[in-house]
């Protein structure tokens, strides 16, 4: 019995050498913030006006939103709306990694551990430090793992950062697969009913706002970009709906979290999903959470939760989300 015909592999562009790209430093990216870039973010991830502590900075205990550092590598400095093609090019090439169109770019993955809280002004000198720790090369198109670190003007850590970028159609081939970055855990949830769900109506301008983060890729704007590639339209920015995520987990933890009612502050030490649907703005969003694990041996223990968000009446947005976090009396918390 004869064999199917395996679909011809493309064949590499020319000077691709994925042993180049995994480990590839790039150069060092100034960033800045400020109160309202603060604000922007909050609401763009669906943060309420009762939330007072993310969306007005008079409030006592305002502080930014514990995933903003996620859209400085978009932002850097600017405070005006880019090209996003220019922006990335600009960043210049990786050094054995393939010439590809960057309206193709889907995200596939992303984590953030943070180490310290930010500010909410930057002063000078705040910077992002890069690096590529791995290349997957498959049939249905190219991932690219990149590792950003938030560093201060003083030198410290305050969030690394980990994402996996998907090229749609821009396999090369080769079957190379390869990572070197530390990775947090993908979580299976429990077989038993969550300990917390949010569900919310994303709003059909949604994407158009929180674009005005930073990211003005035109998938999440102009639909003609998002229908070349087999999608409906323009899509809800990944980072948007792991941001209604990230406000679903810690509010699991402390229902009034970011409204001056609180009595605790909920603060997000690591988190993590993969992207598994595409979201379009006015989509109903469902965060389930559950709580899986606590550590106690410090006085502020660490909760582990498990998590993954659905579209309503659709797919799941969000799989193997896991996330760590800590509470802390607001008399304790440090002024940022």
């Amino acid at each position: 019995m004869s064999q199917p015909k395996q679909a011809a592999q493309p064949a590499p562009q020319a000077g691709v050498n994925f042993d180049l790209t995994v480990g590839h430093v790039g150069e060092t990216q100034a960033v800045s913030w400020n109160r309202r870039d603060i604000v922007l973010y909050a609401l763009g991830i669906g943060s309420k006006e009762t939330e007072l502590d993310y969306v007005y900075e008079q409030s006592l205990n305002f502080r930014p939103f514990p995933t903003y550092p996620l859209v400085l590598g978009f932002k850097g400095e600017g405070s005006d709306t880019n090209v996003f093609a220019e922006m990335i090019a600009s960043r210049g090439g990786t050094p054995g990694f393939p010439n590809l169109d960057p309206n193709t770019l889907v995200h596939g993955e992303q984590s953030i551990v943070i180490h310290e809280p930010i500010p909410a002004v930057s002063t000078p000198g705040w910077k992002l430090q890069k690096r590529t720790v791995g290349v997957h090369d498959k049939p249905s198109g190219l991932i690219l793992e990149g590792e950003t670190v938030l560093i201060s003007p003083t030198g410290r850590k305050h969030a690394t950062m980990t994402g996996a970028s998907f090229y749609r159609g821009g396999s090369q081939g080769t079957g190379y697969s390869k990572s070197i970055g530390q990775k947090l855990p993908v979580t299976k949830p429990p077989s038993k009913p969550a300990d917390f769900e949010l569900q919310e109506v994303t709003t059909s301008t949604q994407a158009a706002l929180y674009r005005l983060s930073g990211d003005y890729n035109p998938l999440h704007i102009d639909p003609s970009i998002g229908k070349k590639g087999g999608l409906p339209g323009a899509i809800l920015h990944g980072l948007c709906s792991y941001g209604h995520a990230a406000r679903a987990i810690l509010r699991s933890v402390s229902p009034l979290e970011g409204q001056a009612a609180s009595t605790d502050i909920v603060e997000l030490k690591a988190m993590s999903a993969r992207f598994t649907s595409p979201v379009m703005p006015g989509d109903t969003l469902k965060t389930k959470v559950w709580i899986i694990g606590k550590d106690q041996e410090e006085e502020d223990g660490k909760i582990k939760i498990a998590f993954e968000q659905e579209i309503v009446g659709g797919k799941k947005s969000l799989g193997g989300g896991y996330a760590e976090v800590i509470k802390v009396a607001r008399t304790k918390q440090a002024k940022l």
